[in-house]
């Protein structure tokens, strides 16, 4: 049997090549073979660093008695939640109403228009109390499509509706928070706090064994100079988790990233594979602390582990290796540097999914302004190069606005761009146009957030092209969320993106996309802080008056420079003389008429209204003076 996995553009997908089961990729050629068929379809859903799908994969898509079940009754799709997201986020919230244990893999069974009738996550291939059987769960879901099909439809039908009701919901009527709604947020957000480890649970005295997340959105939003200066206290909180995580064992003391999250209160015992979004936020966090040491392992595990030779970031790294010929999870990041050598390290996700590198992209540009580190921004410029030239539509003419979700060895994948690709891709651009003072990059930010409200009269942004065509042409959309979890939503994305192009000095246009998506959902994120990391922290800037300093040089060691990185501001721009020009031309009022003479100046503003030029090092408060 030729398997249809071999030249996708999925490390993941490939792992199941071998499989004896028959597998489709996602598309609309397996719903058409179900309809063709009469028959339910089984859409598995994983990715390739997830440990328990590694597992599934041995015990029963291995086996060729199970795969004889799934090709007899059952058309088989399997799908990588990273490729696929919008696909991955509708049957998460379907699944939601079988299972309140939700994760990957995701087992669904739908009909052959996609709507799911029964799902559930990880299978064993013998009943393990709770959990029934693979083969068993298979052969139940056939016999209620033989011989209950009024009651698969009804659920269908009501999975259907509640989908819809979950749209229609989607947004509220509410307004951007003011200072004080985003301090008792704050307030809010940190009676969280594990008052022993440090982080974020959801009980004041958890057990033990409760897994603990890095969160590392609301980290951000914790350390916004509004927060910082009306809560101090509360900001604390941020700090005490970075600190608290980076002494643990969620962190990799030899390579310096971090690992996904830990299965203990006290961040022990980690769950061992290494996202690229999770060290990306985290590098953020460390930056704002002004946390070098921390910020360098992390950046040194960006580009000594995940980075491709393309110069684009890999997704993430495998939990398991192979140590003396078995499969063992987390035996190589157990051991200290001596101990590794002449290991096989784990496996890279070799994907580069566009808005993950942009997180990166951004992360590296501020830490390596912030710093001086000049190889992190570097590296910034080669990713950004990369995903703009792999990560292309192959027929998206001279624009970059039509994007794909990923490429894998230069090749583009044909999963669709998702508007969280749009928003942190601009993001990251925006934020190596000021570290670099590069105006192009600029641009293309602006171009790339342009493309999101081309095709939306109302205001609200949407993906150019519309998203997954087969989502899009059936039953299983889901509105987008403004939930931020591991890593920025798609509004939040685009709000963020569009509040800092406004920064730079873009239309107030932009500053009003961003006031408009974070007034539609400000009501649910400061009711729930901790999953609204990022909206909440685009709300936070825009109710305070932002600081803006940019400095005008072709001398990056003068002493102005390094003591302009220390200051606290929203944008701090070192930018050359033509760069400077370069961005008023391109549209960015905020470098118009911004010159140097023989030696470097530095224009400190407040909402674009900048104090008199001045060259001394002095003149610069390293702390914000608000005007109330």
């Amino acid at each position: 049997m030729a398997s249809r996995l071999e030249h996708v553009q999925s490390p993941y997908l490939r792992q199941h090549a071998g499989n004896p089961v028959d597998w489709f990729p996602w598309g609309r050629e397996a719903f058409d073979e179900a309809r063709r068929r009469d028959v339910p379809v089984l859409v598995s859903i994983g990715y390739s660093t997830c440990h328990w799908c590694h597992v599934m994969a041995r015990e029963s898509f291995a086996d060729p008695e199970t795969a004889a079940d799934l090709a007899e009754g059952f058309v088989a799709i399997k799908v990588d939640r990273e490729e696929h997201p919008e696909v991955d986020a509708s049957y998460m919230a379907a699944a939601s109403a079988f299972t309140p244990h939700l994760g990957w893999p995701l087992t669904v069974f739908t009909t052959p228009e996609g709507v799911p009738f029964y799902a559930g996550t990880y299978y064993p291939p013998g009943p393990r109390p709770p959990l029934p059987a693979f083969r068993d769960v298979l052969r139940a879901a056939r016999e209620a499509w033989t011989n209950r099909r009024d009651e698969v439809d009804a659920t269908a039908s009501a999975i259907t509706a509640s989908l819809a009701r979950r749209g229609d919901a989607a947004e509220k009527e509410g307004s951007v928070p003011s200072a004080g709604a985003l301090i008792a947020a704050a307030r809010s957000l940190a009676a969280q706090e594990d008052p022993d480890h440090g982080g974020f649970v959801n009980a004041p005295r958890p057990a033990p064994n409760t897994p603990k997340f890095p969160v590392a959105t609301a980290l951000g939003f914790l350390l916004t100079p509004l927060v910082r200066a009306a809560a101090p206290a509360e900001s604390a909180a941020a700090a005490r988790a970075m600190n608290a995580m980076a002494g643990s064992e969620l962190r990799d003391p030899v390579e310096g990233g971090f690992f996904r999250y830990a299965t203990r209160r006290d961040w022990g015992v980690p769950h061992y594979e290494r996202m690229l979004t999770d060290n990306a936020l985290l590098l953020d966090a460390a930056t704002a602390l002004g946390d070098h040491a921390t910020a360098a392992g992390i950046a040194s595990f960006l580009l000594e582990v995940l980075r491709r030779p393309s110069g684009g970031f890999g997704a993430a790294q495998d939990s398991e290796s192979i140590i003396d010929g078995r499969r063992d999870e987390g035996g190589y990041y157990a051991r200290d540097a001596a101990g590794r050598t002449g290991l096989e390290p784990p496996a890279v996700d070799g994907k580069v999914v566009t808005g993950w590198n942009g997180l990166a992209i951004g992360a590296l540009a501020r830490a390596g302004a912030r710093w001086g580190e000049p190889h992190w921004i570097a590296a910034a410029e080669d990713a950004a190069r990369t995903v703009l030239r792999d990560n292309r539509a192959p027929d998206a003419g001279g624009g970059i606005g039509a994007l794909v979700r990923a490429s894998l060895e230069g090749t583009p994948s044909a999963a669709a761009a998702t508007l969280a690709d749009y928003g942190q891709l601009a993001r990251g651009l925006v934020a190596l146009a000021v570290a670099g003072g590069a105006p192009e990059h600029a641009a293309a930010a602006r171009e790339l957030v342009d493309a999101c409200f081309a095709e939306a009269p109302d205001g609200r942004p949407a993906v150019p092209g519309g998203g997954d065509p087969v989502l899009r042409e059936g039953a299983m959309t889901v509105a987008a969320e403004a939930t931020d979890g591991d890593q920025p939503s798609g509004l939040s994305a685009i709000a963020a993106a569009c509040l800092d192009l406004w920064l730079l000095g873009a239309p107030e246009e932009y500053r009003r996309r961003a006031e408009r998506i974070v007034a539609a959902h400000a009501p649910e994120a400061l009711a729930r802080p901790l999953a609204h990391g990022e909206l909440l922290r685009v709300a936070a800037v825009l109710a305070d008056e932002p600081r803006q300093l940019v400095v005008v040089t072709a001398e990056p060691a003068a002493p102005l420079v390094g003591a302009a990185r220390r200051v606290d501001a929203d944008v701090v721009a070192i930018v050359t003389p033509d760069a400077a020009a370069g961005l008023a031309a391109a549209g960015f009022s905020l470098f118009e008429g911004k010159t140097a003479a023989a030696a470097p100046v530095a224009y400190d503003c407040r909402a674009f209204v900048c104090r008199l030029p001045t060259s001394h090092p002095a003149d610069l408060p390293r702390e914000r003076v608000r005007s109330s």
